[in-house]
């Protein structure tokens, strides 16, 4: 099962223990988080391919947002397939390539999507507190440097990660009490001494969080003493609405890892750990889309015209097809 060479584990295999301490919930769990990944999946690609068609949606906001649901799609189905997985087979292993693989790209994503909402949230502070410049300051070659810087860090964070655990050895039991291959399970059942390897990713998680909560925070500031100078109520409000999307993303992104933070480290909180891990992997990737969609105007009325122009063309495309008049005359 194990070989290793020196310090380095050559060949590996864990066992993701997931939900299976409740086997009578399996099939429940199954459905429940197929349903998810479904709505995830819709959702997120529904919302790329919206942004993409409506000509109204081609601003620096839905770029970011569509990255967003990019983000969220990929990290979803990082996580999820394998978590479904386990819930129907007996045989929960994963290869040791596989778990650091899953790791890899989730700390990209999850690093990613920190940021995004950073990004998005120095969007909303230029579009509120300087709304004349908004274009001229948003330019498409600032825009994609906002979103490749994400991108970037969130690639070389993972590297950084992934290489000092490939450092690590495993031998014996490993067993990973969790659905999802996260670094602090991983270390907990390396028999080598994993102390530099928790450091380097207690002080880039407190970095990435400490200065993307720094941005946020600065950038609503700005805009909340902007909003408050406004002479008229209905500015108020429009400001407001333009925000309220992306400040309810940030409070279940930040407030869920802010969460698993403050969980003490004893046996009895791995069933809090992997619920809160559960939220985050999987839930909010669903949950995103939505709150977009449900609570933006722009994003609804796209929808709507999309809708009614397939309307229309359907009936007319069935008319052209069974209206015998017109096929005859289309002879003459």
């Amino acid at each position: 099962m194990l070989l290793t060479d020196g310090n380095h584990s050559t060949r590996a295999t864990f066992t993701l223990l997931g939900f299976s301490e409740y086997p009578d919930l399996q099939i429940p769990l199954f459905l429940v988080f197929l349903t998810i990944y479904t709505v995830t999946v819709v959702g997120n690609l529904g919302m790329i391919m919206i942004i993409r068609v409506s000509p109204q949606l081609h601003s620096p906001m839905y770029f970011f947002l569509s990255h967003l649901s990019f983000v969220d799609f990929c990290y979803s189905t990082t996580v999820t397939p394998k978590l479904l997985e386990n819930l129907v087979v007996e045989d929960r292993t994963i290869s040791f390539v596989g778990c650091i693989l899953q790791f890899f790209l989730a700390c990209i994503l999850a690093v990613s999507e920190t940021f995004m909402l950073a990004v998005m949230a120095y969007d909303r502070f230029v579009a509120v507190c300087n709304p004349l410049l908004y274009k001229a300051v948003m330019s498409q070659k600032l825009c994609a440097s906002l979103v490749a810087g994400p991108y970037t860090w969130g690639i070389v964070s993972s590297l950084i990660l992934t290489y000092f655990l490939l450092t690590l050895s495993f031998c014996g039991s490993n067993i990973i009490n969790n659905f999802v291959c996260e670094h602090s399970v991983i270390v907990s059942v390396s028999c080598s001494d994993p102390y530099i390897s928790q450091m380097l990713c207690f002080a880039i998680a407190i970095f990435n969080e400490v200065s993307s909560l720094v941005i946020i925070l600065t950038t609503y500031i700005f805009i909340f003493v902007t909003v408050i100078k406004m002479p008229s109520a209905g500015g108020r409000q429009k400001a407001f609405s333009t925000c309220a999307s992306h400040l309810t993303a940030i409070t279940i992104f930040h407030g869920t890892v802010l969460f698993l933070y403050c969980v003490p480290n004893s046996k009895n909180s791995w069933l809090i750990v992997k619920v809160g891990s559960l939220f985050y992997t999987v839930v909010i990737p669903m949950l995103n889309p939505l709150i977009y969609s449900l609570r933006n105007k722009d994003v609804k009325e796209s929808v709507r015209k999309l809708i009614n122009h397939s309307i229309q063309l359907f009936p007319s495309h069935l008319q052209r097809e069974h209206d015998p008049f017109s096929t005859l005359a289309s002879g003459f």
